[in-house]
């Protein structure tokens, strides 16, 4: 199986980030954590993306924050899918994080999840990588029908409540 990047500008977005790690222990993808700035680190930042396919990776997930380029940056030098998890800022929520990402010129796509949203980008990278691996198929089925599951006993316990 292919690996998963999982790549921050700064060690203050690994509480974020550490929800796609997690996500990912939980379907068995591996996977390889690593900061790298776009701003202050751009020559590791184009090595890392320009020989992350070679080195075995299938989907990069790139966390930042504020002026949020990183996965930009990435993108620019890989063919692999970018999955962008903007970071919540002090100054706008992460609003600013957001657009950084969203807003990218055309040939240069990079997915983007919901501000601190790094546990649906690791669900996303899996459904990448599912493309390709029936069994993490299989796991990916298996989570959404526990999801179901527990939406069908909320429900249940909160129709109880209100029943007259």
């Amino acid at each position: 199986m292919k690996k998963v990047a999982v790549i921050m500008g700064s060690d203050s977005d690994l509480g974020v980030m550490q929800g796609a790690v997690d996500y990912l222990r939980r379907f068995g993808i591996p996977y390889q954590v690593r900061v790298i700035s776009a701003h202050r680190t751009p020559a590791a930042a184009e090595t890392f993306a320009a020989h992350a396919a070679e080195n075995g990776f299938g989907v990069i997930i790139a966390g930042a924050g504020k002026a949020a380029h990183l996965g930009g940056v990435l993108a620019a030098y890989t063919t692999l899918p970018v999955i962008g998890v903007p970071i919540q800022t002090s100054m706008m929520g992460g609003l600013d994080s957001l657009l950084s990402m969203v807003q990218m010129p055309s040939g240069i796509p990079v997915a983007t999840v919901a501000v601190n949203g790094a546990a649906n980008a690791a669900i996303l990278a899996a459904q990448m990588l599912a493309l390709e691996d029936n069994t993490l198929t299989q796991k990916l089925a298996a989570f959404k029908a526990e999801m179901a599951e527990g939406v069908a006993a909320k429900d249940e316990r909160i129709s109880a409540q209100f029943t007259e």
